[in-house]
Formats: structure tokens, sequence, C-alpha cells
């Protein structure tokens, strides 16, 4: 996923080989197909070529486009696709419009509340003033979910430098609750646990419980329940933390089986909802221990974008480096030749990143 983007906003053509040659089922997944149908449409002039075998994929970027069109996910939650072009998007020709239809809430991925109340507000931070918008028309867990949600981007012409090194304290949480084919009760015992933890540490603590009564939704996504909550800090860190699970209903033992089988992993089997409360409260606690201004989830799109400031230094103050972390900066060192000075502060075991952009610019945005 960020082979591609990267690919594309350094104008470097991009050749990957021996792709899972010695797994069970080698090759790219289903998903990583779907991503790259979706780079093409936002893009114009793209060449992307898969072998027979899908062990070795070669790509010749063109410019990013952006616009108005549909795109279906498989494999994958909505919050994976969107988190992948936001990059992209952001220096696109014209204001993306971008209506997908999948599976809106997972375990794996992002979820498509905190793309709204983390994300986003995330990216204010480069001084976007007009941030990303999105819209959750229809929510949806499962395999073979239907959620659609309306992902709307507008385009910049650059990013600003950003000096982030204060976490401050927690001041508010907010968070959604919500139910699919499941019982209402589900998500107000959800909310209910979730507060129980954080009432002991603050008094501002909200969350908004969701209900799903459309019948033709029904039809069409398995019974679910999930939760999102937010942490907001004194100085403006956001930090997020969600969960999914599977409903129990004896009509839907189908999708309790594709379950079972790990075909969507990124949805946790049959919890109880007040215990699925309790694990989030606890996640996003553990997020804030580790006294970074973002959280675990967000490191490598922050990384991205600090890469893609004006020729200025980015400072951020984060948490333990994720693996997966790591991979992006080595990424970002070989496609746009920026190296990362990583240096850990003992006082308050945490760590600090910081970069000078690589000058990029939307070109195709007209100077106002």
């Amino acid at each position: 996923m960020q082979r591609l983007a990267s690919s594309i906003l350094s104008n470097r053509p991009l050749s990957i080989e021996k792709i899972r040659e010695l797994e069970e089922v080698p090759g790219v997944t289903n998903y990583e197909v779907c991503f790259a149908k979706l780079v093409d449409k936002l893009s114009n002039g793209t060449k992307l070529s898969i072998n027979t075998t899908g062990t070795a994929v070669s790509m010749r970027p063109g410019f990013i486009l952006g616009g108005e069109f549909e795109h279906e996910c498989e494999g994958r939650s909505i919050g994976y696709f969107i988190e992948g072009i936001l990059p992209l998007c952001l220096f696109a020709k014209r204001p993306v419009h971008i209506t997908f239809t999948g599976a809106t809430n997972d375990d794996i991925d992002i979820c498509v509340d905190t793309l709204e109340s983390v994300t986003f507000q995330m990216i204010k931070k480069f001084g976007i003033e007009s941030a990303p918008r999105i819209n959750v028309l229809q929510r949806g867990v499962g395999a073979r979910a239907k959620g659609k949600v309306v992902f709307m981007c507008p385009i910049v012409r650059e990013l600003k430098a950003v000096q982030l090194l204060d976490p401050g304290f927690v001041q508010k949480v907010r968070g959604v609750a919500y139910a699919i084919r499941v019982s209402p009760q589900f998500s107000n015992r959800m909310a209910t646990s979730t507060r129980g933890v954080f009432n002991q540490l603050l008094p501002d603590v909200y969350i908004n419980t969701d209900h799903i009564k459309n019948k033709e939704l029904s039809q069409k996504s398995a019974p679910g329940y999930g939760i999102s909550i937010t942490a907001r800090s004194t100085t403006g860190c956001v930090h997020g933390a969600k969960r999914s699970a599977l409903g129990n209903r004896k009509n839907e033992t189908e999708e309790i089986e594709d379950t079972k089988r790990r075909t969507h992993p990124g949805v946790t089997a049959i919890l109880h909802p007040e215990t699925l409360g309790e694990n989030v409260a606890f996640q996003l606690l553990e997020e804030i221990s580790r006294g970074g201004c973002i959280d675990t989830s967000h490191q490598p799109l922050f990384f991205m974008l600090m890469v893609l400031c004006p020729e200025n230094v980015s400072k951020v103050r984060i948490g333990p480096l994720s693996p997966y972390s790591i991979e992006m900066l080595r990424l970002l060192k070989v496609a746009f030749g920026i190296t990362f000075k990583v240096a850990v502060d003992t006082d308050n075991d945490t760590i600090l990143c910081s970069c000078i952009g690589a000058g990029y610019r939307n070109l195709s945005r007209k100077v106002t």
C-alpha cells in the first residue's frame, strides 16, 4: 500500500519481486489488488502490471488526478484504503469525492470513526484549514459487509512543518458504540463499561450510541457490534482506540463459520459487550501511557506527511516505534532520500523523531 503511494509521490518507478513466494498462498492478496485498482482510478497515466503468479509487481507512476468515483473494497475495511490514498488525495489535481462500499469497522485497520475523530484532526496540524471529511451512510462488519461511506478530501498547495513535542494531559474522552442486527442494549452495555473505567480518572466522558435499524442493510451485513473512543489532551493531541465483534444470531451460522475459518480476521468472534468495552478503555489508556503526541497506528502516516512538508525541520514525540513504522522509515529513505533522526528521551521513555521535508508541492493547484 505505502509503496504504491510513495512511488507516485516521488515519481519513481516501482518493482517488487518474490512476493510471498515461499508461502502456502503466494503472490499478492485480493485486497492489495483492490488497492492497486483504487490507485489506478485516482491517477492518470499510471501503468501497473502483475505477473501470472502474482509474485512480481511493477509500476510506472503517472500524476494524481482525483475526481469523483465509486470503489468497492475487498478483503480489508474501508479505513485501510482511505489511509493508503490520503497523502495522494491531498496533492491531487481535483478535489476527491469517493463513495466506498465494504466493511466500515474491524480490529485490524483504522475504522471510519477513528478517521473522522483522530486521523483528520491530526492532519490539521500540517496547516490544512479544510480537513478531509467522511460521511458514514451505513455501517457493516464481516467478510461480506456492504457498508457505505462517502470520503471527501480537498487539495492543498503545500503542507507546513510541524512541531509536536508536548502530549499534554487528557482533557476529555469521546466515542461511539454501534450495534448492527443485534439488540440495541449491546451498544448501551459497551458504553457503560467503557465509561466505568474512565470515570474513575476524569469526569468529561461521553459515548454516543448508534443502533442500525435499516431492514435493507440488515439483509446485507452480518450482525455485529463495536466501539470507537478518542482521548483529547490539553495541547490538542488526539489518541484513539477501537474494537469490533460479530454478533451471536442463530440464523447467522454461515457468518460465524466464516469467522472461525478466519476469512476476515479483522473481526473478533463473539465477545461480551462489557468485556469489549473494557478492552477498548484499557487499550486507549495504554496508548496514552506511552507518552507520544500521536498513537501507534498513526505513526506511518504521520511520517509520510512529515516528509512531504517544506524544506524545514519537523519534529514529533512518539511512543515506542512499531515494526510497521520502522519499515515505513526505511521506505521513505529509499523513495525520497529522507533520513529521520531518532533520539530517545530518557526522562520519559519517549522517542523524538525529526526530519527535513522534501519540499513537496502540488503544482496542479493554482496559487490563491
